[in-house]
């Protein structure tokens, strides 16, 4: 999926206040980025239209949080597109009342957009900063190893791995409840594909939703084989 910017970033007018353009950009962001990249499902466009994504990356880099790109967020760490995760939330389809766990939360951002969903939701960061930045707004993110995920907090009927991985630990499936459904960008031969998958009887499997630029996280590297 090739992925462009479809919004903006122009001088305020003297008479318009610091958050009007912001507002607008999130609803551009909706209607612009997410609507045509395929996102339908009603309860994420309403929580991404409501959650304020500039409060979730450094204040330098207000101005370019609705862009349809990822958002540096400092340490080589991203906030990804938009429209990455609202397929993948689309596509995963969480309701409310169920138990969710994102891993490679950053500063929060995916678990508020999932809590206003109505989830109960748990994040994993592995950046002490930016796990710390999340408290600050907030948001219940956990300073642990993000191939560990929470196993305190398992089973889980959604987890989201917000970023780009090469392989899925199977600590993390093991925390999927049984038919729940998991959604990451899986680097496969250089490239990012979103897949979601589900678990069943013991069993994961994952179909492929589309390709898809998204940074990758660290600690997710795929196990080398040894050849003889």
């Amino acid at each position: 999926m090739t992925v462009q910017s479809s919004v903006s970033v122009r001088a305020q007018p003297a008479d318009r206040a610091p958050g009007t353009d912001l507002a607008l950009a999130r609803a551009a962001m909706v209607e612009s980025q997410l609507r045509p990249q395929g996102v339908t499902d009603a309860a994420v466009l309403g929580a991404m239209g409501e959650i304020e994504r500039e409060r979730f990356v450094p204040e330098q880099a207000r101005a370019l949080a609705y862009i349809d790109r990822a958002v540096p967020l400092g340490g080589g760490r991203f906030l990804p597109a938009p429209a990455v995760l609202g397929a993948l939330l689309t596509q995963m389809a969480p309701r409310p009342g169920q138990r969710a766990l994102v891993v490679g939360a950053g500063t929060g951002y995916s678990v508020a957009v999932l809590s206003a969903m109505g989830l109960e939701v748990v994040g994993v960061e592995s950046a002490v900063e930016l796990a710390a930045r999340a408290g600050e707004l907030g948001v219940d993110v956990h300073d642990a190893p993000l191939e560990g995920g929470h196993a305190e907090g398992a089973p889980y009927d959604q987890i989201l791995i917000d970023g780009a991985v090469s392989d899925i630990p199977a600590a993390i499936i093991g925390q999927l409840a049984d038919g729940g459904t998991l959604g990451a960008a899986l680097i496969d031969r250089g490239v990012s594909r979103l897949i979601v998958g589900r678990k069943a009887g013991g069993a994961f499997g994952y179909l492929t939703v589309s390709d898809a630029g998204s940074p990758p996280l660290p600690g997710f590297e795929r196990p080398r084989s040894f050849t003889f």
